[in-house]
C-alpha cells in the first residue's frame, strides 16, 4: 500500500496500514508564503537582527535565530482605507510565478500534491490592522472587518485557482484560532465574521475535489462542528496540553481526522522512554479506528536522538490492528 493509499484510508477510518507522521505532500506555494516581501526578500529564514516589509505591507521584525519574526507594522490600522489599501494581486508574476515555475518533480504514486495558503484570515487581518484594533473594531467598524475580511479571501481565491489549475489534491490552511485555554473571541464572532469567507474559499476547493488540512493552535475543541461543516478533512496540531483529547476524539470519530497530540516539549525534554510512552499513548487514544496522524504539535529543533525515537515509537504502536489499551 503506497503512503497515499494508506493516508486515504485513515481519512475513512477505514482499516489503513499504519498510522502516519504526516500527510504524503509535495507542495507549491507562492511568494509571500514564508512573508518574504514581493522582491523575495526577508522573510522567516531571515538571519537574526533582520527587518523587512513582506508582500502586504505588514512590517516584520526577527529577534532570534531559528524562529520566524514578528510583525511589527501594521500598516492598515486605520481601517477607514480599506478600500483603498494596496492589497496584493494573487496574479502578480512576483508572487504566483514561484508556482508555475515549479517543476514539480516526484512521485504522483507516492504523493499528493498540495498547496500552501499563509495566515489565511484571522491571522493576515490581525497583522495589517494590530490585533487590539480589530478586537475592538468587530464591534465598532464591522463593516469595515468584513470588507478587510473579504479582500484577504479573494486573494485567496485567486491563489486557489491557479493551484487547481496545477491539479493540487490538498490545500493547507489555518488561522491560529485558540489560545491555551478557550478561543480568542467568541463564537458569535468567529460565525459572524470568519465563517462566510472561509466558506468561500473552502468550498471552491471542495467544489474541485480537494482535500483540506487546517492548523490551529490552542483549544478549539468548542469549535470542532464548524471545521467539520466546512469540510475540514485533518485539523492539527490538537494540543494536548489545550484539549481535551477524549472529547475531540469522540466528537470528530469517523468525521474528521486529527493530526499532532504529542507535546512538543516532551519531544524537546525526554527522556526517550518518556516520548515513546506519549506516543503509545495518544495512538491508542485517537487512532484505533484510523483518523490520526500522529506528530508533535509544534515543528521544533528537536534532538536528533528524540526524533529517533519517536519516529521509531510511531513505527512499533501505529501498526493496524493496534494492540492497545489508551
Amino acid at each position: 500500500m503506497t503512503p497515499k493509499e494508506n493516508l486515504l484510508r485513515v481519512l475513512r477510518f477505514d482499516h489503513p496500514e499504519y498510522v502516519p507522521t504526516g500527510i504524503p505532500a509535495y507542495c507549491l506555494s507562492y511568494v509571500g508564503a514564508g512573508h518574504e516581501g514581493l522582491d523575495g526578500s526577508g522573510g522567516d529564514g531571515s538571519p537574526a537582527g533582520s527587518r523587512w516589509r513582506d508582500i502586504w505591507g505588514v512590517g516584520w521584525h526577527k529577534e532570534l535565530p531559528d524562529v520566524m519574526g514578528m510583525p511589527e507594522v501594521c500598516p492598515l490600522a486605520d481601517l477607514r482605507r480599506v478600500d483603498t489599501y494596496p492589497y496584493p494581486d494573487p496574479l502578480d508574476p512576483r508572487i504566483c510565478g514561484r508556482i508555475h515555475a515549479d517543476p514539480m518533480e516526484f512521485d504522483r504514486e507516492q504523493l499528493f500534491l498540495g498547496g500552501a495558503h499563509r495566515d489565511t484570515l484571522f491571522e493576515q487581518a490581525y497583522m495589517l490592522v494590530g490585533m487590539e484594533n480589530l478586537m475592538v473594531a468587530f464591534y465598532d467598524q464591522p463593516v469595515a472587518v468584513k470588507a478587510l475580511l473579504h479582500r484577504i479571501i479573494d486573494f485567496h481565491l485567486g491563489l486557489a485557482r491557479q493551484y487547481v489549475a496545477k491539479g493540487v489534491e490538498w490545500a493547507f490552511v489555518g488561522d491560529d484560532l485558540g489560545h491555551q485555554s478557550g478561543l480568542l473571541f467568541c463564537r458569535a464572532i468567529l460565525e459572524e465574521f470568519f465563517v462566510p469567507e472561509y466558506r468561500r474559499l473552502f468550498s471552491f476547493y471542495k467544489e474541485h475535489g480537494v482535500r483540506l488540512s487546517f492548523h490551529s493552535c490552542g483549544r478549539v475543541q468548542e469549535i470542532l462542528d464548524l471545521f467539520i461543516d466546512l469540510g475540514i478533512d485533518v485539523l492539527n496540531p490538537v494540543q494536548a496540553t489545550a484539549n481535551d483529547l477524549p472529547l475531540v476524539r469522540a466528537r470528530t470519530l469517523g468525521k474528521m481526522t486529527l493530526q499532532g497530540a504529542i507535546p512538543s516539549h516532551v519531544v524537546q525534554e525526554g527522556p526517550v522512554e518518556r516520548i515513546r510512552a506519549e506516543v503509545r499513548e495518544k495512538i491508542a487514544l485517537l487512532g484505533r479506528d484510523g483518523g490520526y496522524l500522529c506528530a508533535p504539535d509544534q515543528g521544533l529543533p528537536f534532538p536528533a536522538e528524540h526524533l529517533e525515537a519517536f519516529s521509531q515509537a510511531v513505527q512499533e504502536f501505529g501498526r493496524y490492528p493496534l494492540s492497545l489499551e489508551p
